[in-house]
């Protein structure tokens, strides 16, 4: 018996940007776990349906919408006729890969509007629910550029930091109201799902450009287990606490890693978006 309230098996699973990329895996992952229903949310529809359909050939039970998380009214009619889940992930990202100057205010609007500020309104629409059966996990993807400044993603990186801080302040909020909900933040280093086009890493051996399956399967068992916070790889921990070297220890650390200097090809996309 599941004391914790976190297996996901026989539990309802929701994925946003779940038609593509590292949501598509999630949502595959979730349903392998024995999810009693997967519910893809993706801007777009037949991407949403063929992940639906990849779970149903296994005989297990999905179900895609079209659903554009930048919207809070359509994602509130959305969420009240997908109805009661007990696992959120919320995977929709985009990025673009351009320098402050070079960035336009639609696409910063956009970063924006995706990587933060959906994180409101999906939250919104399956947290009552939650918080009135005193169950359920709420998990963001947000990044390891959510945790240190990079260079060419100023708007990326700022949205990152924000959804960072809505999901440490969501979990104090459930703390401080005796809630079993939880919470669940990713942190992961680059993952090559195609969103970061010409990324290096000159060190391999500590943050290395990650596997979608392997970030998917840690998500899964990160719920499952009841975490809060989840680092991938774990020298992303380190990240953050290079600020007490200062400002130059912090530059001439992340020169060393190269995490700056090996953004000179970069990229961002967004495929399929």
């Amino acid at each position: 018996m599941d004391r914790s309230g976190t297996a996901i098996a026989g539990r309802r699973v929701l994925v946003t940007g779940g038609g593509r990329g590292l949501g598509r895996r999630i949502a595959l992952r979730a349903a392998a776990r024995g999810a009693a229903e997967v519910v893809i949310w993706d801007v777009d529809e037949a991407r949403a349906e063929q992940v639906a359909d990849e779970i149903r050939a296994h005989h297990r039970a999905a179900s895609a919408r079209a659903v554009d998380v930048t919207d809070a009214a359509a994602v509130a009619g959305a969420g009240a006729a997908t109805g009661d889940v007990d696992v959120v992930v919320s995977c929709a990202g985009v990025v673009t890969g351009r320098r402050l100057l070079d960035a336009d205010e639609a696409g910063i609007r956009r970063t924006f509007d995706v990587n933060t500020l959906a994180l409101y309104w999906v939250a919104r629409a399956f947290l009552p629910g939650m918080v009135a059966r005193d169950r359920g996990t709420v998990v963001t993807i947000a990044s390891a550029a959510g945790l240190v400044g990079v260079a060419r993603q100023t708007d990326y990186s700022a949205s990152k930091f924000a959804a960072v801080g809505f999901t440490e302040s969501l979990r104090a909020e459930l703390r401080g109201e005796r809630s079993r909900v939880r919470t669940l933040l990713v942190c992961p280093y680059y993952i090559d799902t195609g969103m970061f086009e010409g990324v290096r890493t000159r060190v391999p051996w500590l943050l290395p450009i990650l596997r979608e399956d392997h970030v998917a399967r840690a998500v899964v068992d990160g719920i499952e287990r009841g975490r809060s916070q989840l680092m991938l790889p774990p020298a992303v921990w380190l990240l953050p606490g290079m600020r007490l070297l200062g400002t130059r220890g912090f530059d001439a650390v992340m020169d060393v890693l190269g995490v700056n200097h090996t953004m000179d090809r970069f990229v961002g996309r967004t495929p399929g978006a």
